[in-house]
């Protein structure tokens, strides 16, 4: 068999696989360009959720307080940039689109300050961890701003480039599929370098290792960037009309947001599943060091999690497209929360060394496993809400909505990681650094790890699973309202039933008549309407 014919036959199995209609070249091509940033976006991220608390408080020697506030300085200034980011993509003209320039511009910056993030050219050396800590601050802050001048455009294009329902699905897929490629080649790159099998603890003899990490995995994160802008194809906007923007207006985009149900329902699930993931990414480096006392089964342990959440995806593809977006996370969330309880097990001072292991590493697998269905229903509906807001507003507002996604998945983590490292600090009495010492965690700090490990991420995966109870909007009414939008656009009006709608209103939680679809459209809008469309 020749070599062309052989990746023909590799690229018509992933087809396949996800469900994708049409040739290679028009079809899944497209796909793979678009998400190819995403090993960028989940690789680097993905590192600094493992590690990165541990090299703060074990390696650089800060507190977890002062690890903490490294987290919720840089995520304040993120929460700033997001919106300024959104704002600009929404407004930005350039015969690339609005969003796909900004792929090529982020590159070099999220390589440097990636590197930086991981060595503080001596300052720690010095032991003032004042010193120390303000270095990190500003190295994850710079690191933030590089990471939103690439995450918001990216996320804001995909419900421009995949405007039909199940497309999004299948783009989704393959984001999933590539967020697995980063995740995995970063990790394998990070765990076999500090020991994949049997890892030491951490200490300060390990900061030149760190200092090699950032920079051979700065480097392997920069070049999917260039597949992105390359592989997609967005249409220009040089002829896009912005928005008037000054500071009454811009608020009032983001206020407007929320006047929308689907919107409103979408963020609470989200924003409940990513604080419980939080809870868990941010503690269980604490947990396998200090509670199982296994930090030497750490790489294995993450490797049997990137397995189990893999493992989920087949399963969360077939759930959605047989019976809808919501459906995988109503048969996993329970299935997470198992895997949570089963963390209360693990006790090393009451059960052989053999138990604890066994347990630990079918509470990770099955935790894991269930963690993909309520996060695959939040990446699935964030782009149908696009089309409800539209149709509430007239307008595509991709940066808005994306503010607001990226919110939940990045600031959250940090602003929990700051949470966490005051709260075991200054309310149960942590202390950080001394896995290597003989003096043991208090009986206070270890209640202080299991409540932040376990308990917290249990209630908000209830409230998450609640949600996504609420949510019931299916394929059927994501076509009536793309119908519908298009209609008003082409000629003024719309000619729904009354059933149709009264279900526009239970889905944007607002009369028909108050929306942009249910209004007249004078001559001046319907030319505006005309070039946008």
């Amino acid at each position: 068999m020749k070599p062309g014919d052989v990746f023909k036959k590799i690229g018509e199995g992933v087809k396949k696989g996800v469900g994708i209609e049409g040739s290679a070249k028009d079809a899944l091509l497209p796909m793979i360009g678009y998400n190819s940033a995403n090993i960028t976006l989940a690789g680097g991220s993905y590192v600094i959720n493992l590690y990165y608390l541990t090299f703060l408080t074990e390696v650089e020697k800060l507190s977890s307080g002062q690890a903490g506030l490294v987290m919720l300085v840089a995520t304040i200034w993120d929460m700033i940039a997001n919106p300024i980011m959104g704002l600009i993509t929404d407004r930005t003209r350039s015969k690339y689109g609005r969003h796909r320039r900004y792929f090529l511009w982020g590159l070099v910056p999220i390589a440097v300050t990636y590197f930086i993030m991981w060595t503080s050219f001596g300052i720690s050396g010095t032991g003032n961890t004042n010193y120390t800590t303000l270095y990190y601050i500003i190295a994850y802050m710079l690191f933030k701003s590089a990471y939103t001048l690439i995450s918001v455009p990216h996320t804001a294009m995909l419900p421009e480039i995949a405007p039909r329902y199940f497309e999004r699905t299948q783009y989704s897929s393959m984001g999933y599929l590539l967020n697995t490629v980063g995740q995995i080649s970063s990790f394998m790159m990070v765990s076999f370098t500090l020991g994949f099998f049997n890892m030491s603890n951490p200490d300060a003899s390990q900061r030149p290792t760190y200092m090699m990490l950032g920079g051979v995995i700065c480097l392997w994160l920069s070049w999917p960037l260039f597949l992105t802008f390359f592989g997609t194809k967005e249409p220009s906007s040089l002829n896009m009309q912005p928005p008037q923007l000054n500071a009454q207006y811009t608020l009032g985009e983001y206020v407007q947001v929320f006047r929308n149900r689907a919107f409103r329902q979408y963020f609470f699930l989200h924003l409940c599943w990513r604080i419980a993931t939080s809870f868990y990414s941010n503690t269980d480096q604490y947990f396998i060091l200090y509670v199982a006392k296994r930090w030497n089964l750490f790489n294995v342990l993450n490797t049997m999690a990137g397995v189990g959440e893999a493992s989920g995806f087949p399963l969360n593809f077939w759930l959605v497209k047989r019976f809808g977006k919501q459906f995988c996370g109503k048969v996993l969330t329970p299935v997470m929360i198992a895997g949570l309880l089963m963390h209360l097990l693990i006790s090393p001072d009451t059960m052989s060394s053999g138990i604890v292991t066994f347990l630990l590493f079918a509470s990770v697998m099955v935790y894991n496993f269930g963690l993909s269905g309520p996060g695959f229903v939040a990446e699935n509906i964030q782009p149908d809400v696009t089309d409800v807001d539209e149709m509430i507003t007239g307008r595509r507002r991709e940066g808005a909505i994306a503010v607001f996604s990226n919110f939940i998945k990045r600031s959250i983590s940090g602003l929990l990681a700051a949470v966490v490292g005051f709260t075991l600090e200054n309310v149960f009495g942590f202390q950080t650094g001394v896995a290597n010492e003989e003096l043991p965690q208090t009986a206070m700090a270890l209640v202080g790890l299991r409540i932040t490990f376990i308990i917290l991420p249990v209630f908000f995966m209830v409230l998450c699973f609640i949600g996504i109870l609420r949510y019931k909007m299916n394929k059927g009414d994501y076509e009536m309202i793309k119908a519908a939008i298009k209609e008003k656009h082409e000629t003024g009006e719309v000619s729904l039933s009354v059933e149709e709608k009264r279900r526009c209103e239970e889905i944007a939680g607002q009369k028909f008549h108050d929306m942009w679809i249910g209004q007249p459209l004078n001559a001046a809008d319907r030319q505006f309407s005309a070039v946008e469309s």
